[in-house]
């Protein structure tokens, strides 16, 4: 553990031997959470294209199930689609 000090544009430097700990260089992803008087940061790898496009598939399988379950139809989400697109279409 160590001691940094924060500069005005609001910037911290995370000491050498914490860095080379966790792995952490140039570019490196972080969350940041804040909570009674503590900051922690934690590395995050940032996803792949494949993992991103699983994840909205399956969000979007979930989302069609319950839709399907409460009566929606496929024909209902385009007609919202289609409102949704006319009402922010720019205006001539």
């Amino acid at each position: 553990m160590g001691t940094t000090k924060m500069s005005s544009r609001g910037q911290i430097v995370i000491p050498q031997d914490v860095r080379e700990m966790v792995g952490a260089t140039e570019g490196t992803l972080f969350s940041v959470m804040g909570m009674e008087g503590t900051i922690i940061l934690k590395k995050i790898e940032p996803q792949t294209k494949e993992e991103l496009f699983r994840e909205l598939d399956k969000f979007a399988k979930e989302q069609t199930r319950k839709l399907k379950a409460k009566g929606f139809k496929e024909e209902d989400l385009w007609k919202a689609v289609d409102r949704e697109r006319a009402r922010h279409r720019p205006k001539p």
